[in-house]
């Protein structure tokens, strides 16, 4: 098997430019309006709201490399470093390290990338890890670096990276490379096919023992922040987490040879509906508040818990919707004053009822984009 690093051509990408203008167009588009919304989000809203897309972030790419972590105390260590109240919870190394590495690509997302930027990333993302060789630095190992399944006896190799002798100039190329097609680079290249090339490009070159794959979407993200001019903040690693197995199979695919057209259609793709799912949780905010607003001082104590909780379920809700059982687990109130809020809240145009009888339920009355 030859690999995309042994061609005559690596690095030298080609791609049907065509085939990603209007993926190029659209994003541009669409990043109009999500700013534009942003405007209308107050100051407090706006600092849940980038804590929310952080974590989650941050939750998701651990995620799709099969490291579960825990929501709070990465929400907590993300407060933490925006200066925001966190009480005294104490973080877990593993949630401290990828939270300071999201603060730090948001915050230095207009910076050039460079190997001491990459060294502090992988520094970050491994805080505590006492089993690898190399930490802040490019592998060294002499073993090869292959990303393999299936049993011992016959494993299937997916991908085999260059060996551990030629990361400093594999780097030095990449870095090269991404720095020379930043907006106003010499060779700028559109915000999607940079973000994409980006990505396999790196994960190809897979510099480090381990941490690559989040590494990888940070960089993307760093890309997209960078010709879009501010922080993204989308929600890409959600987007791939939820199709990962059409993640895998596409870089495995366009491992082999330097044409990755495919490649870059499936990533932009990615990139899009998590714009759309940032536009939504935008608009599910802007909402929000619109809905308090409406039943300020209207509301008793059950009531204000419930929807509450419902607000932290974000634009999904609750799987399968509020019922009545949900209610009085949440409240511990008696069953017919349990029905008396309800009725109260679907008349005070807070929740929407559908169906009858024991298929009752109850969702938000807002409209936002899902």
């Amino acid at each position: 098997m030859t690999w995309n690093w042994q061609q005559r051509d690596w690095p030298r990408f080609t791609y049907k430019k065509a085939a990603l203008a209007e993926l190029e167009s659209r994003l541009l588009r669409q990043s109009g309006v999500v700013l534009g919304a942003m405007k209308h989000v107050h100051s407090g809203d706006k600092d849940a709201l980038i804590v929310d897309l952080m974590s989650t972030e941050a939750l998701k790419t651990s995620e799709i490399e099969g490291e579960v972590l825990d929501r709070d105390s990465l929400q907590s260590s993300i407060r933490r470093h925006f200066g925001l109240d966190t009480g005294k919870r104490k973080i877990p190394p593993a949630e401290q390290g990828i939270a300071e590495m999201m603060v730090d690509l948001y915050k230095t997302f207009n910076n050039p990338l460079s190997h001491q930027q990459l060294f502090a990333w992988h520094a970050m993302l491994t805080k505590g890890r006492q089993d690898l060789r190399d930490v802040g630095a490019y592998r060294t190992h002499d073993d090869l670096m292959q990303v393999v399944s299936g049993p011992v006896h016959k494993p299937r190799v997916h991908f085999e990276a260059p060996p551990s002798k030629a990361m400093r100039h594999e780097m030095t190329q990449f870095i090269q490379w991404f720095n020379g097609t930043a907006p106003h680079a010499k060779d700028p290249l559109p915000a999607l096919t940079r973000a994409g090339i980006a990505h396999l490009y790196f994960v190809s070159i897979h510099p480090f023992e381990d941490g690559n794959g989040r590494i990888g979407r940070s960089i993307s993200e760093k890309a997209l922040s960078q010709c879009l001019g501010e922080p993204t903040l989308i929600a890409l690693s959600r987007t791939i987490q939820g199709h990962r197995k059409d993640y895998y199979d596409n870089l495995e695919k366009n491992s082999r040879d330097n044409e990755i057209t495919d490649w870059l259609i499936h990533f932009a793709h990615a990139v899009l509906e998590a714009q759309d799912y940032t536009q939504g949780l935008i608009d599910f905010v802007i909402e929000k508040s619109k809905l308090y607003d409406r039943l300020r001082g209207r509301l008793n104590e059950r009531q204000e818990k419930v929807i509450a909780r419902l607000f932290r379920e974000g634009p999904e809700g609750f799987q399968g919707g509020l019922s009545a059982e949900k209610y009085l687990g949440m409240v511990k109130t008696s069953r017919a004053t349990a029905t008396r809020d309800l009725q109260d809240l679907v008349e005070k145009g807070a929740l929407l009822k559908t169906g009858e009888l024991k298929y009752t339920r109850y969702q938000l009355n807002i409209q936002v984009q899902q």
